[in-house]
């Protein structure tokens, strides 16, 4: 093996960002349930806080759809959905060495997981919780800072798809436990 053949996990650009994405998912966790929290103890039941004039304000509304109020009948969906795209970005982790993408996907699951906490614990509790959504932004939508976190890390994620950025290497054939093959043997006519 020559040093250009060396795996490039050896070289600092082929590192693991993983320790990145879950401290970016936990900083959007806690940041999320913080507020949430606050709000609750403190705007709950009393008049919206102007923020930018009429244009923003704090006003709590429990939630239990997606977006808009959207699916209000299909709140578990919404549950396995998180609770799912969660999932996905911990396998997906396995080969991140960007730090674009695991800026992405640590914000993305910081939110699921945030929204996820209210739809497990809050009334009426089972799955089926309404999601605390607080900042009201005029003549559009009532959101939290999950939802801000999972917008922020979707659009993050669609530009890196778009410029072509890779999360890392390919899965190896023998990270998946199948055998070396031809082009891990030196190429189709190596013997």
């Amino acid at each position: 093996m020559t040093t250009s053949d060396a795996p490039k996990s050896d070289t600092p650009a082929g590192r693991r960002r993983v320790w990145l994405l879950w401290m970016v998912a936990g900083i959007a966790y806690a940041i999320d349930l913080g507020s949430k929290l606050a709000v609750v103890e403190g705007l709950e039941g009393h008049a919206p806080v102007p923020v930018v004039g009429t244009w923003m304000e704090l006003r709590v509304q429990r939630n239990p759809g997606a977006a808009f109020g959207l699916g209000e009948a299909t709140t578990i969906v919404f549950t396995l959905i998180a609770a799912a795209v969660a999932v996905a970005i911990v396998r997906v982790s396995r080969r991140l060495t960007s730090t674009p993408w695991a800026l992405a996907l640590g914000l993305l699951l910081g939110g699921a997981l945030g929204n996820l906490t209210d739809r497990l614990f809050r009334s009426p509790g089972s799955m089926r919780g309404a999601v605390v959504d607080f900042i009201a932004v005029r003549d559009f939508s009532v959101m939290n800072l999950a939802d801000w976190a999972i917008t922020c890390g979707s659009a993050l994620m669609l530009l890196l798809t778009f410029r072509g950025q890779e999360l890392g290497p390919a899965s190896s054939s023998s990270d998946a436990g199948g055998d070396s093959g031809p082009a891990r043997q030196g190429g189709v006519g190596a013997s």
